[in-house]
């Protein structure tokens, strides 16, 4: 995929043009919920209107954005550079019960009062696809979402959602529940998520690191969101690392080329000398380093080769030397828009 830096912030095509809800997963430390949070900066750039959803309780949104714990109602949490804004929705689980039997069945006074006695809680608890259904539900809502004039609510959604390893059955559930529930509203709104979940406005991202389990935990869930009929976006490399070393400086590491003899007298010209006056320890050590330098470049060549053999869109997103914070949220989202993501 080629994709033109210059067109940065300019009004073009992305590479999701028509896409409507960015789900985000990946394996656990790749740094899915930073991705997700940056895609959703990147999305609102230029005035348009993002919503930020977590499904996980773990209130990551708020840990990424340096906010208190989010409610569960949508709240404004950022401005995107052109003046588009991000609002964030952490799902409860009980809280989405208790609206979906006052949607369907008109029971809010009943459900309250099967809160307060922990029927909400034991339900989902035993239940644990219920809570799939819940989440998936509440999030598809957001997306069909339109406001008095038939205007969307939101240009897009962005989910952060579960690790690798339970995306496909965390998507697919409303499937099952709709083939279990033939009539009433508890088919229909399954039937509604999936074909939000199931449609061309919807793209799986998928966030990977430079590293073999993540990498073959990518394409694996790749190829199970592919044998589930679902749609899958692109991956996104996160932390890469910056290359120090030009290309045959890197090959003569590799093949044991490199001269730390010569690197010693170049460093003793330099005047970089330890305390005997001499560089060949210095030269030493930085040999070492140089060699494990290349090694890494090489493995995560061939890792990269790995993910471009999935097929589908590859992102960049650099390290971050300083860790992520506000500032670095913004800098990741520039860089995706930068590669057509958003």
């Amino acid at each position: 995929m080629v994709n033109d830096p210059t067109a940065a912030g300019s009004a073009r095509d992305t590479d999701w043009e028509g896409v409507r809800l960015h789900v985000i997963t990946g394996k656990g430390g790749t740094g899915k919920t930073t991705v997700a949070a940056a895609f959703a900066l990147a999305l609102a750039a230029g005035g348009r209107k993002v919503l930020l959803v977590e499904v996980e309780g773990r209130q990551g949104i708020a840990q990424v954005f340096d906010l208190p714990q989010l409610p569960y109602a949508e709240r404004k949490i950022a401005v995107a550079p052109g003046g588009g804004e991000v609002y964030a929705l952490a799902i409860d689980p009980e809280e989405a019960l208790l609206e979906y039997l006052e949607m369907f069945y008109g029971l809010k006074r009943m459900g309250k009062a099967l809160d307060r006695i922990g029927m909400i809680d034991f339900a989902t608890t035993i239940a644990p696809g219920l809570r799939d259904v819940l989440v998936t539900g509440k999030t598809s809502e957001a997306v069909r979402r339109r406001d008095r004039s038939g205007k969307r609510a939101y240009d897009a959604v962005v989910m952060d959602a579960p690790p690798t390893g339970r995306i496909v059955r965390f998507l697919n559930v409303t499937h099952e529940v709709a083939g279990l529930a033939r009539v009433g509203p508890i088919k229909n709104h399954a039937e509604m998520v999936r074909g939000v979940i199931a449609s061309p406005e919807t793209a799986v991202h998928f966030v990977a690191l430079l590293e073999e389990m993540p990498v073959q935990e990518t394409l694996d869930g790749i190829a199970e969101l592919r044998a589930a009929g679902l749609p899958v976006g692109g991956i996104v490399i996160n932390m890469v690392r910056p290359v120090f070393l030009s290309e045959p400086v890197l090959a003569a590491a590799r093949e044991n080329r490199f001269d730390s003899g010569e690197l010693a007298l170049g460093l003793k010209a330099a005047g970089i000398v330890d305390e005997s006056g001499d560089a060949s320890l210095i030269a030493e050590a930085l040999t070492q380093e140089v060699i494990e330098h290349a090694k890494r470049v090489e493995l995560e060549r061939r890792e990269r080769e790995m993910l471009a053999s999935a097929g589908v869109p590859c992102y960049e997103l650099p390290l971050l030397a300083d860790g992520v914070d506000r500032a670095g949220l913004y800098e990741l989202a520039e860089a995706l828009r930068a590669q057509g993501a958003a």
